[in-house]
């Protein structure tokens, strides 16, 4: 990038054009009188005079080099610092026996909420960025499937191992969000965020939901809440004597308790229904929890002049010289 630290001196370089206009006018008026030309115009110029003629346009290119140096031409550099404060986040989901429930679709197709999960969760990895994101699942037991990493395409490998029933059938959403708590708490991030997603209620474990979201709190942790699946019964795909048949089962999900986590965490509470309330609620809670990114931008100059000036400065030497010595002017 260049620039000039004093662009309006720029403006002098209409004066050069004026001065070659006004050297032409006075060569052309100047005139001797003889009473025949023709001697004269069988003559023929010497190389000195015509290099004589042209010297003025010497002059003109050193003013025009001066001219731009006093503007002070200079290149400059840009460098941009990026200070973010990244969020860490941890993903803790259910895997239990009843996230193979049938009651969601995609492209009018039935698809288990397990796999509607996976598919949101990875977009919800591909848009976050300078953010360290880790994985707990749980069931009957809770475990660490990913730990807090930048590396988001191990991250998303490892979501795509998810299973229904890895960690067993039932439900043991205490020991699930203590977990999390136990990846984050000493963790020196300004912000951190637990987004929890069940299909269920706490049936076991040896911590209770209250107690997990207690610690949560001591620690400065939020917790999203999210509750998945329809209302009322949701379809099952079981083996029968007559093959694959769909059996609805009642929906048992502790909306009270996941309301009570998010609120004693600072949180909040969602409910989805369907793929398109899971998509807009992740979208929610990706616009809640931004990274912060400072912007520092420095530019750098070099001056330049030196390349305008020296060779202003030999032009107008040379020509002084030239004008005073082999191509001096004879009144």
């Amino acid at each position: 990038m260049v620039r000039f630290h004093d662009p309006w001196l720029l403006s002098l370089l209409l004066a050069v054009p004026a001065l070659v206009y006004g050297e032409l006018r006075r060569k052309h008026s100047s005139a001797v009188r003889f009473s025949s030309l023709e001697v004269v115009r069988q003559l023929q110029l010497s190389r000195l005079l015509m290099i004589r003629r042209w010297l003025y346009l010497v002059r003109c290119l050193a003013i025009a080099l001066l001219i731009v140096a006093l503007a002070r031409p200079q290149a400059g550099e840009t460098s941009v610092e990026i200070t973010t404060e990244g969020i860490d986040i941890m993903l803790c989901l259910d895997t239990s026996g009843s996230m193979q429930a049938l009651d969601f679709k995609e492209n009018d197709t039935r698809v288990t909420r397990l796999q509607v999960v996976k598919r949101v969760v990875a977009d919800f990895i591909r848009g976050r960025s300078h953010d360290r994101i880790g994985m707990v699942v749980f069931g009957q037991e809770a475990f660490t499937q990913c730990p807090l990493t930048l590396d988001y395409g191990v991250l998303l490998s490892f979501l795509d191992r998810l299973e229904v029933g890895m960690a067993g059938d039932t439900t043991a959403i205490g020991s699930g969000l203590a977990l999390c708590v136990k990846r984050l708490k000493d963790l020196p991030a300004k912000s951190k965020v637990v987004v929890l997603l069940t299909d269920g209620r706490n049936n076991t474990g040896s911590i209770s939901p209250k107690i997990a979201a207690e610690l949560a709190r001591t620690y400065g942790i939020k917790v999203y809440t999210i509750g998945v699946g329809t209302e009322g019964e949701a379809p099952f795909l079981v083996d029968s004597l007559f093959g694959k048949q769909y059996v609805y089962q009642k929906v048992d999900l502790d909306e009270e308790t996941l309301r009570q986590i998010a609120a004693t965490t600072g949180g909040t509470y969602f409910r989805a229904t369907s793929t398109k309330a899971l998509e807009a609620i992740y979208q929610k809670i990706d616009a809640l929890e931004k990274t912060e990114a400072k912007v520092t931008e420095h530019m750098e100059y070099n001056e330049l002049f030196a390349f305008f000036l020296l060779p202003g400065f030999a032009l107008v030497i040379g020509e002084i010289i030239l004008t005073n010595t082999r191509l001096r002017k004879i009144p």
